[in-house]
């Protein structure tokens, strides 16, 4: 059976990276009771997989993992157990069901919300004045167009960015953004945040906000429309022990 794991990764944990988190859910599942399915060969291992890296230091409400397992657990049972025997900072949201077709969440994720605020005393010093700061990046993120450059093995290029930034708008708390993700493009709420920097002559102070990613989505859209379905709803709530 395959099965669609959300979490959330709160606290100080955001200073944990990919792998890190991997061996955690590892000796969690293994804690939990969850009958795993394994690999086969001579190095065995547990047959799950990440839908999107993120990034040390950013907090999140929507990550994502599928697992396959020989017998399932009703979903609020498999969450608490997991809780149980996990650690403070992430806490499995939901448990669901996916065909035996569905495609892992790596293979769909097309697109990423993220939130991001000042962190405490890192803003400007008034209210008016942070809510100036947001207003006037989100409608730099409005432009025509929005370059960063990019490091790769032939050297730095330019690339225009503002295509894969699909919202963006103030709230009350800080800035919303819906991004591409995905292997086939990518962009980081980070590299928004230098552009901008970059635009006014400034370097951008990656430790002057907190960044939390929101949800992850799959693109269902066809003929250059767009469709963004997060990927929880890909599985069932419910189903029966077996």
């Amino acid at each position: 059976m395959k099965i669609r794991i959300k979490f959330s990764k709160q606290g100080p944990v955001r200073f944990i990276g990919h792998l890190d988190v991997m061996r955690y859910f590892q000796k969690a599942v293994r804690r939990a009771g969850i009958d795993i399915r394994y690999s086969e060969g001579f190095s065995p291992h547990q047959i799950m997989s990440f839908a999107a890296p993120l990034s040390v230091g950013l907090i999140s409400n929507g990550e994502y993992m599928d697992i396959e397992t020989h017998a399932a657990m009703p979903p609020e049972e498999m969450a608490d157990a997991l809780n149980a025997a996990g650690a403070e900072g992430i806490r499995v949201l939901s448990c669901r069901l996916l065909g035996d077709a569905a495609k892992n969440a790596m293979s769909q994720v097309a697109a990423a919300d993220y939130t991001f605020w000042f962190r405490e005393g890192c803003g400007p010093e008034t209210e008016e004045a942070v809510k100036a700061f947001y207003e006037e990046f989100c409608r730099f993120l409005a432009r025509p167009s929005v370059e960063i450059t990019k490091q790769g093995k032939k050297g730095a290029k330019t690339v225009d960015i503002r295509p894969l930034i699909y919202e963006a708008f103030p709230t009350e708390r800080g800035v919303f953004m819906k991004l591409s993700a995905g292997s086939a493009a990518n962009v980081k709420p980070e590299q928004a945040l230098a552009a901008f920097y970059a635009s006014k002559g400034m370097d951008y102070p990656p430790f002057a906000f907190q960044i939390q990613r929101e949800e992850l989505y799959a693109d269902e859209g066809s003929g250059g429309a767009r469709r963004f379905i997060p990927l929880e709803e890909y599985g069932t709530e419910g189903w029966d022990r077996t």
